[in-house]
């Protein structure tokens, strides 16, 4: 076992976890499609990005602190 690749448990979790958070993901793809035109570069989605990110690492955070050693 001292041998083997230690293998990022995080990443499997987010995945179980995305289809939780499908509010704040159509937010986000919603904004994207919004301000696809803008060419000035003033409008952006960094809220709408962080607050589906969120709801993925409130999901992971108690799952994940369990498998820490």
């Amino acid at each position: 076992m001292a041998d083997e690749e230690p293998v990022d448990q995080k990443r499997y979790l987010e995945e179980a976890c995305k289809p939780k958070c499908v509010k704040p993901l159509l937010e986000y793809q919603a904004c994207v499609k919004r301000i696809q035109g803008d060419d000035s570069g003033h409008k952006h989605c960094t809220g709408q990005y962080f607050d589906y990110w969120s709801c993925v690492d409130k999901c992971v955070a108690p799952k994940l602190f369990t498998k820490i050693k």
